[in-house]
């Protein structure tokens, strides 16, 4: 599937490999996603969408078996406080739906915080923009491109 994610990959000449699922809209976990598509879920990585009182939207990416930390996220972000957006918000906010966000072609530029643990991969797992699509690239293309700032912004699920 061509989305506009995998079009600006193309057009920047980033190698990169989609793998395809079926997806249960019923199911839309990060782990699940792993399953389908073969990785574990600490390689998989999760966008989620997020807003500091302060600074605005930002656009958060965690390993699939973890959560967000949203008191780490405010302190790397420079913000007192931050939540994730209501769902209704997040098409409106990135043009994409719940199970397929990507900081690739968003809608806008958000700053984006990629979680440390990615560069201890080769490749990870990111929505391509669409849900029952995945992007596989190099942890180091994905910052270059959506100018991330890395930090320890996950934790362990409760």
């Amino acid at each position: 599937m061509k989305t506009n994610a995998v079009r600006l990959l193309d057009e920047l000449g980033v190698p990169y490999r989609l793998r395809e699922y079926d997806v249960d809209p019923n199911d839309l976990t990060a782990e699940t996603v792993a399953a389908r598509i073969g990785l574990p879920p600490e390689q998989v990585f999760k966008t989620l969408v997020v807003r500091g009182e302060r600074n605005g939207v930002c656009l958060a990416v965690v390993p699939g078996n973890q959560e967000l930390d949203l008191k780490a996220l405010a302190k790397l972000a420079g913000d007192r406080k931050m939540d994730l957006v209501p769902l209704k918000e997040i098409q409106p906010l990135t043009g994409h739906i719940r199970g397929g966000v990507t900081a690739l072609a968003a809608k806008k530029d958000f700053p984006v915080y990629l979680d440390e643990t990615a560069i201890l991969f080769d490749v990870i797992s990111i929505s391509a923009g669409a849900r029952g699509t995945q992007i596989l690239l190099a942890p180091d293309e994905y910052i270059r491109i959506v100018k991330a700032t890395l930090g320890e912004i996950a934790k362990p699920k409760a």
